[in-house]
C-alpha cells in the first residue's frame, strides 16, 4: 500500500494493528496524542499526591491515594504502546517536575507550557482539599468524555488500552462527586466549592480545544478523531451541569 492508500483506508474507518504499517505522518500524530495523555496522567497523579494529606478522613485519604496510583498506572499502560513505536521512554524513568505548577492566577489558555505535553489544566495548582475535589470532578467528567473519543482511535492496540482504562477513570469522577456531596453539606463548604468551580471550569473547558479546528480535520482523516471539539465540549458541559444541579451548586 502507498501512504495515500493507507490514509484513504483510515479516512473510511479502517484500523491499524501494528507499528510496521503506520505512515510517518500518522505515527507523528499518534505519538503526540499518546504523549499528551501520558504526561497529563503523570502530572495529575503528582498534583493530587500533594492533596492526600489534606484529606479529612481515612476514606477520603484512601480514595485520593487510589487515584494517584491508578493515574500513574494508566500512564504506564499507554507508555508501553509508545515503546512499541521505538519512542525514547527513558525520560520517564528519570526525575521530572510533574508536580510543577504555574502561579494560581496565571492564564495560559490551552497552550502547552514547560518541558512536557500535559494538558494546560494540569499546570495550575490545587489549593486545599475542597479545591482538589472540585478539580477532580470537573476534570474527571471531562476525562470521561475524552476517553470515549480516544477509545475509537484507529490504532487498535491503543484503542483497547483506552477502553480498559475508561471505567477506572470514570470511578475517579464518581469518587470526586461523592466527596463533593459531603463538602457542600459542611459549614462553609458550599461557598468554597462554588469558588473552586468558578476557577476550574474555564480551565478544563480550554482542554477541549478551539472550535472549528483545522487540526481536528487532519486527525479525523487519520481516524484519530471522530467528534468535533464543539461536540465534546457540549457533552461535558451537559454532564457537569447535571452533576451540579444534583448538588444544588
Amino acid at each position: 500500500m502507498t501512504e495515500m492508500s493507507i490514509e484513504d483506508y483510515l479516512a473510511h474507518g479502517g484500523k491499524l494493528t501494528s507499528p510496521g504499517n503506520v505512515p510517518a505522518r500518522y505515527r507523528g500524530e499518534l505519538m503526540r496524542l499518546m504523549a499528551s495523555f501520558v504526561d497529563s496522567e503523570l502530572a495529575a497523579s503528582a498534583g493530587f499526591a500533594e492533596s492526600i494529606n489534606d484529606a479529612p478522613g481515612i476514606k477520603s485519604r484512601i480514595a485520593a491515594a487510589r487515584i494517584v496510583l491508578e493515574k500513574a498506572d494508566h500512564a504506564e499502560r499507554v507508555l508501553r504502546v509508545m515503546a512499541d513505536f521505538g519512542a525514547n521512554t527513558d525520560r520517564y524513568e528519570g526525575v521530572h517536575p510533574w508536580a510543577a505548577r504555574v502561579e494560581r492566577d496565571a492564564d495560559i489558555g490551552a497552550t502547552r507550557h514547560g518541558g512536557d505535553m500535559r494538558l494546560s489544566v494540569f499546570h495550575y495548582p490545587l489549593e486545599g482539599w475542597v479545591d482538589a475535589v472540585v478539580m477532580n470532578v470537573v476534570q474527571g467528567l471531562a476525562a470521561r468524555v475524552q476517553l470515549a473519543e480516544l477509545a475509537q482511535v484507529s490504532y487498535q492496540p491503543l484503542a483497547e488500552v483506552f477502553r480498559a482504562i475508561a471505567p477506572t477513570e470514570a470511578r475517579h469522577a464518581e469518587l470526586g462527586i461523592e466527596g463533593l456531596a459531603h463538602i457542600v453539606q459542611s459549614e462553609g463548604g458550599r461557598a468554597a466549592a462554588e469558588a473552586s468551580l468558578a476557577y476550574w471550569r474555564p480551565r478544563v473547558a480550554a482542554g477541549f480545544g478551539a472550535a472549528q479546528s483545522a487540526r481536528y480535520e487532519r486527525l479525523a482523516r487519520l481516524g484519530l478523531r471522530h467528534r468535533t471539539n464543539e461536540a465534546l465540549l457540549a457533552e461535558w458541559t451537559a454532564a457537569l451541569d447535571a452533576v451540579l444541579a444534583d448538588l444544588t451548586l
